[in-house]
């Protein structure tokens, strides 16, 4: 079963689970280090995103994977959460690699050892 959207110990959930387990969730997934870092980047994501089988690991995402979410809407929101301790959003999104106009849902927790999981959810 995969975790909820609105799972409030979303994280922990995602980090008690297996890479194939990740791999098999039905939204993307992204997993940033501490420092913004790709150190995971799953099978749904690569697909729903267009970005394809693309490398990303090792990569800054905001400056190297989706610079279009490096923005005051997205990034700027993270950042200032960073900034207040914790991250936990919820936000609505509009376009990607395959559907610049394409809408999905967003959601952006902290991970235990400061990095960030970023969830997508789209249609697919």
């Amino acid at each position: 079963m995969s975790p909820s959207f609105d799972n409030p110990e979303l994280a922990r959930a995602m980090e008690a689970l297996s890479r194939s387990d990740i791999d098999a969730l039905p939204y993307g997934v992204v997993r940033l280090d501490a420092r913004g870092r790709v150190i995971l980047y799953n099978e749904a994501e690569a697909r729903l995103s267009g970005r394809g089988a693309r490398a990303v690991l090792g990569l800054d995402f905001f400056a190297e994977v989706a610079p279009c979410l490096s923005g005051p809407e997205y990034k700027g929101r993270i950042d200032s959460a960073i900034a207040r301790g914790r991250v936990d959003i919820e936000m609505g999104c509009v376009g990607d690699f395959k559907d610049p106009d394409g809408e999905y849902r967003a959601r952006i927790v902290s991970a235990s050892d400061g990095g960030l999981w970023i969830l997508h959810r789209r249609e697919d």
